[in-house]
């Protein structure tokens, strides 16, 4: 028998705001940089990721933006829905609800001094709604999204001026909702500003000064302070509080037993594996100092960085999880270790419909990898399976592929428990449809919940509830003991 989930366990779900909330234009917000990123339908893209943007394309769609489907700022509006959503999410027993604070709706351009009065009680609102359902929020402070007028003014988190304002903005959500949030991440999968400079960290990499990766290893570095700097400041002023990290996890295998594949495959565990590093231990590791003199990255590196990092290490080390990849040495195939996708195929894994491979034995790979290295509490806060879903014409929805996947996954969890791991809690991704960050559309759905809403914003946005509503019900009721 295997050791069950503990008591405690943080059941739940995961969401963002600049993928659910819309509103874009209610309560003083201001427009985030996201809400300049357009669905494309595939046809049309010739291969390119929506998630990366030149400063020519962000100005073209500004100027069209009546005219341009900015799906960002519609979201699944929860904005007008979120009572209506998080009592679903109270029906299915959840105990935590991961979603994040848009920083554009409490700072619009994200200089100013105050907070927006309208935004401020929003998400008191919000956070009372989920009390009433015994339901801890687990809040992202940045969730890739930043104020517009950052990414125009300064490149975004390229200036260290950025960090102030940051700051100005993670000490007023410490402040006012220490009372109310226990649980807190600073930034979303730190670690992807390094595949979409943009989508990460607000940055035109064409504009700086710097070379391509110059540029965006200091906006990282500027990033890591800013996390390290408020973690302090959350330690120091609400003692209450756990506050922890956030990457997404690369799992990597070496596509065959041949040394110079498992060297290749070490080496680029080791570039996943820093920006936990930095967080974690509060310093940079010799492999990624060598990689930056390989690479002729150059930094400024703000006074007395060393021990800000020492200072504002983190209480927990959370992660994204979908799928893994492999690793060749092969000349030609050999893929940058930033690579979110890579390329090589695994022969014994099976795809969904976006080509990521399910791998649920790499989950359990990754949280043993990850607790052995650490030593810090887990927290899986992002899996799931992007699928195309059919509602019928009676309102249901089948997806017995998406409880598969799911019920495969929490058996690694609970063997990976098993195997010694401390695991926190589980919220799966896009607990309720929103719009799907990677393509800038609704139709790669991960919820529990379906929305009535097509890429194009047209729909009645009508929450039903699909087969996996009631079967994670199930799980979260009986702990993760009934997975039929």
């Amino acid at each position: 028998m295997k050791k069950e989930f503990p008591n405690g366990f943080l059941w739940g779900g995961a969401t963002s705001a600049a993928q659910l909330e819309g509103g874009f234009d209610k309560g003083g917000r201001g427009l985030s940089h996201l809400d300049y990123l357009k669905h494309i339908p595939l046809a049309e893209r010739n291969g390119r990721s929506l998630m990366q943007i030149t400063e020519e394309e962000y100005l073209e769609n500004k100027a069209k933006a009546c005219q341009t489907n900015l799906a960002f700022r519609r979201g699944n509006d929860f904005y007008h829905h979120y009572k209506e959503d998080i009592r679903l999410f109270g029906e299915m027993g959840f105990k935590t609800f991961r979603m994040s604070i848009a920083w554009s709706r409490l700072f619009p351009t994200g200089m100013e001094k105050e907070p927006v009065k309208e935004g401020v009680e929003f998400y008191h609102q919000i956070f009372r709604e989920c009390h009433k359902y015994n339901i801890e929020p687990l809040v992202t402070m940045i969730h890739y999204d930043i104020p517009a007028v950052l990414t125009e003014t300064v490149n975004g988190w390229e200036d260290p001026v950025v960090i102030d304002y940051f700051l100005n903005y993670t000490k007023f959500l410490i402040d006012e909702y220490k009372q109310e949030v226990k649980y807190w991440l600073t930034f979303n999968e730190i670690n992807m500003i390094c595949w979409s400079p943009y989508l990460g960290g607000g940055l035109f990499v064409e504009k700086s000064k710097r070379t391509r990766l110059s540029c965006i290893h200091q906006a990282l570095h500027h990033q890591f302070i800013a996390s390290a700097l408020t973690v302090k400041y959350a330690h120091d002023t609400a003692p209450g509080i756990l506050i922890g990290n956030m990457t997404q996890r690369s799992q990597t295998y070496p596509l065959t037993c041949k040394p110079e594949d498992v060297f290749l495959t070490q080496k680029s565990d080791q570039f996943n594996l820093f920006f936990n590093d930095v967080m974690v231990f509060g310093e940079y590791p010799y492999f990624i100092k060598k990689y930056y003199e390989e690479q002729n990255i150059t930094l400024d590196y703000i006074d007395n960085y060393e021990a800000i990092l020492k200072a504002g290490t983190v209480d927990f080390i959370s992660f994204s999880y979908y799928f893994t990849s492999v690793i060749t040495s092969e000349p030609g195939k050999v893929e940058p270790f930033e690579n979110f996708v890579k390329q090589q195929k695994n022969p014994y894994l099976q795809a969904s419909d976006w080509g990521w491979t399910i791998d649920p034995m790499g989950l359990r790979i990754a949280l043993n990898e990850l607790y052995d290295r650490y030593h810090l509490p887990c927290f899986i806060t992002e899996n799931g399976l992007g699928a195309f879903d059919q509602l019928e014409d009676n309102g249901s929805i089948h997806d017995r592929y998406r409880i598969n996947y799911l019920r495969e996954h929490i058996e690694a969890m609970r063997a990976a428990i098993d195997d010694g791991v401390e695991l926190m809690g589980y919220t799966p991704w896009g607990c309720i449809d929103l719009v799907s960050m990677g393509d800038v559309q609704m139709s790669k759905r991960y919820g529990f919940i379906y929305v009535d809403a097509d890429d194009f914003g047209q729909g009645t946005y009508r929450r039903y509830k699909k087969d996996s509503f009631d079967w994670y019900k199930k799980v979260i009721a009986s702990n993760g003991r009934d997975l039929d």
